[in-house]
């Protein structure tokens, strides 16, 4: 029961602490980004969550 538990404290934490956003790619694609993120140190998520921020930050700098 005790692996029970963990999961159940595990998906509250993320519930409470994060968004969920999903999103689609080209058959094929998601290994291939997948792969990419790894080569750079990230992983899949937090390759795009750093595209996304480095995008908005570079955007308030133009402004």
């Amino acid at each position: 029961m005790k692996k029970e538990e963990q999961i159940k404290y595990q998906n509250k934490y993320i519930s409470e602490k994060y968004d969920r956003f999903t999103t689609t790619f080209p058959a094929g694609q998601k290994e291939v980004y997948r792969k990419y993120a790894e080569s750079k140190g990230l992983s899949l998520n937090g390759y795009i969550n750093k595209l996304i921020s480095d995008d908005m930050n570079a955007g308030q700098k133009e402004s």
